[in-house]
This record gives structure tokens, C-alpha cells and sequence, in this order.
């Protein structure tokens, strides 16, 4: 558990007034700090922490720089401060993103040991992701075995539990990724099912489930809609203020051609739902019909948006050519992709949401945990209040340098 506080907890009135003492000062802060109920990331982001661990420091406690060296990644920045938070929330590794060395928790070593068998690694992961965490364990007891609801009979749930409105959708999305990881989301009979522990530990020898193998950060969603809707072409023009806006990277292609109607699936159907909690309007390149080149308007988008989705399903030029300039502004993204299209190696290793269209009979029944995902991506994504991370960020930091 983490705690929230509420900025300002002093109103600049007040404070100049000097009419809030110390201690009610101190009275305030206590009343306005909340408690988060879940970890501010995914479970298999947090392992990754752990996988870390066992592959540079042969599972021994390690000096937390030198880990993150070897990672590749800025040890002090936000997000590896949300890994390393995250990673100690679910109990995986101990030591805080101050503490001058990392290590792995009993249950932690056995859920990223290669050479745990696997029953007892999905047992120590599954303790982890789900029962420690309190509304977790309560969505998953609830709703185990049966057809998983809608997201929002979800919400509703945890929030009859006690769980903060403001956490609400968060725990919703965050149960919805662990237990897809884990193996316990399944279509069965044309609907998803929250399938029993049991249930998977029977099964695991049958369908060679590896739920922990260290894979690329790549999610592949699934829960139940019956619900397909294409987007409308809305024409928008090129605004002063963005604040609101999420721009969508995608192959548009011809009228009637297959990229289009897959864009138009895509956005109607998957993104614009998952962007509404939000309250952001998502705005395509096709859409933009303000005077002028559109090859500007594009760009003015791709650099001032708060956020942008890029869908590098059909491999096209021009989605990785305005990805990479994203990349160069270093603001949030996230990365949609289908299935059928293998991610080139430059953008692999990054957090992808991959999306099975290879029929209308899988894809229908996994619509709402799609859409789940994606907001869990851009919940993570927009909360991460440094740069983002991309091969730039990582690999060549002295890009952004005065002196390049």
C-alpha cells in the first residue's frame, strides 16, 4: 500500500495569512492523504524487477545502480521508481527506490527462479498478484470459475467493497492484466471466464501454460462484449490547446481498403472506449482538415499532444517514421499492435498491447479486456510524470545534449 496526498494541502491564502498552524498543518495533511490500494503498476511489469535480479546477480541481493546499469535503464527516474515501488508492493524484491541495495523475497525468488517447476512458480506468482493484494484477492474470489462481467459491473464491485472511486478503474484494469498473465482468463463457450487456481494447475501440463517465462513486455488482452463499433470520421481541426487530446498513429490506407476498415475497427472499438475514462478526444491524421500541409498538422500533433496511441499493425513506414519523431519529444505513448505482425526489433522490448484478429469468434469475446489494457497502458503511461522510455532514452541519452 502506498499513500496519495492531495497538492495543495496549504492554500496559498492561508499559508500567507499564517492562519494554519503546524499542527493543523499537520491535521490537514492526515485527513487529506489517501491510501492507494494497489501496486501503481502490472504484475509482469513488477516481475521484470525480479527477472533482473536473477539474471545479473544470479538471484543475490544487489546494489540497486549497479542493476539498473546492467538493465540499461535510469535508476532515478520515474518509472524505474514505479518498478521498483511496484515490485516491493507485491512482494517480490525488498528495498525502496532510496535503498542502496535490492534482493529478492523468498516468494519473489521462486516466482522468477528458471529453476522452480513450474506448479510451484505460478503458485508463488499467483500468491503475489493476487492474494496478497486485498482487492484483488476479493475480485478473484468473487468471480472465480464464472464468466467475467463487464468492466464497469467491476468497478461496481470494488467499490461496494470500500476501494476509493478515484482507484476504482485502476483496479479494475490492474486485476484485469494480472490475471490475463497468469493464465486465468479463457474463452470458453464463445464468453471469458476468471478461471480457478485449480483449474490452471490442472491444466498446465496439458496446454503447456508458461505463465512465467520471461517474455517481451507484450500484453495480449481478452474479457466479454458482444459490442463492434467503428469509429466516426469527425472532422477536427488543429487546436491552440491539446490538453485533451490523444493523437492516434495509425495505417490508414485507401476508402474501403483493409487497413482502413481495420483503423476504423481499432479506434471505434478499442481506443475510443478505453480513452473515455479519461476524458481525452482522439483525433486521426485523416480527420485534421484545417488549411494547410497536413505533413505540418501531423507533426504539430505528434509534438504537443499530451499522449499518442500508435497501432504498428501492417508494418507501416509511416507510423514508425512519426513513432520515432514521438520518441524525439519524449512524451507518453502506447504501442497497439495485432498478433499476426511480428514487432520489428527496435520496438520489441517495449510495452506493446497485442490485439488477436485472426477471427471474428476470438476477437469478439476479448473486446472489453482489450480495452481494459489499453487503459491500464495509458493510465501507466500518462503517470509517469518524467520522460518516457524509448531505444533513444536508454540507448542514447546524449541526444537531447546542447552539445549534439
Amino acid at each position: 500500500m502506498t499513500s496519495v496526498e492531495d497538492e495543495p494541502l496549504i492554500s496559498a491564502t492561508t499559508a500567507l495569512n499564517g492562519a494554519t498552524t503546524p499542527g493543523e498543518a499537520s491535521g490537514t495533511e492526515r485527513r487529506k492523504r489517501r491510501t492507494r490500494p494497489v501496486p501503481p503498476i502490472t504484475f509482469d511489469e513488477a516481475l521484470t524487477l525480479g527477472h533482473a535480479i536473477q539474471e545479473h546477480a544470479a538471484g543475490q541481493r544487489v546494489r540497486r545502480l549497479t542493476l539498473f546499469e546492467n538493465m540499461k535503464r535510469e535508476a532515478d527516474s520515474m518509472a524505474s521508481r514505479a518498478i521498483i515501488t511496484g515490485s516491493f508492493q507485491y512482494g517480490i524484491t525488498v528495498g525502496s527506490y532510496k535503498s542502496e541495495h535490492l534482493e529478492l523475497t523468498p516468494d519473489g525468488a521462486t516466482a522468477t527462479s528458471s529453476d522452480t517447476p513450474p506448479p510451484e512458480r505460478f503458485a508463488a506468482q499467483f500468491k503475489l498478484a493476487i492474494e496478497k493484494n486485498e482487492a484483488f484477492r476479493k475480485l478473484y474470489e468473487n468471480f472465480k470459475g464464472n464468466r467475467l462481467p463487464t468492466a464497469s459491473v467491476l468497478k461496481d464491485y470494488v467499490l461496494s467493497q470500500g476501494i476509493d472511486k478515484d482507484f476504482a478503474n485502476e483496479c479494475v484494469e490492474t486485476f484485469v492484466v494480472n490475471a490475463k498473465f497468469l493464465g486465468l482468463l479463457r474463452t470458453i463457450a464463445g464468453a471469458e471466464r476468471l478461471l480457478t487456481r485449480e483449474h490452471v494447475l490442472e491444466d498446465m501440463d496439458k496446454f503447456s501454460l508458461a505463465v512465467s517465462q520471461r517474455v517481451p513486455q507484450v500484453i495480449e488482452g481478452t474479457v466479454a462484449s458482444d459490442t463492434v463499433r467503428v469509429a466516426s470520421v469527425v472532422d477536427v481541426q488543429v487546436r491552440d490547446s491539446m490538453s485533451d487530446t490523444c493523437f492516434y498513429i495509425a495505417p490508414i490506407g485507401q476508402p474501403e481498403s483493409e487497413e482502413r476498415q481495420h483503423s476504423d475497427l481499432f479506434m471505434g472499438s478499442l481506443v475510443e472506449p478505453a480513452l473515455q475514462e479519461f476524458g481525452m478526444k482522439l483525433v486521426r491524421a485523416d480527420q485534421i482538415t484545417d488549411p494547410g500541409l497536413i505533413s505540418k498538422q501531423v507533426i504539430e500533433y505528434i509534438v504537443r499532444a499530451p499522449l499518442v496511441i500508435a497501432d504498428l499493425s501492417y508494418h507501416n513506414p509511416n507510423v514508425f517514421y512519426e513513432l520515432a519523431l514521438r520518441h524525439a519529444v519524449r512524451k507518453p505513448i502506447v504501442q497497439l499492435s495485432r498478433v499476426a505482425d511480428r514487432l520489428p526489433f527496435d520496438v520489441r522490448e517495449f510495452r506493446t498491447v497485442q490485439i488477436d484478429t485472426t477471427s471474428i469468434y476470438t476477437l469478439v469475446p476479448r473486446l472489453d479486456t482489450y480495452r481494459t489494457e489499453i487503459a491500464s497502458q495509458i493510465r501507466m503511461s500518462m503517470e509517469s510524470h518524467d520522460q518516457g522510455e524509448n531505444p533513444l532514452t536508454i540507448f542514447y541519452p546524449g541526444f537531447w545534449s546542447s552539445e549534439q
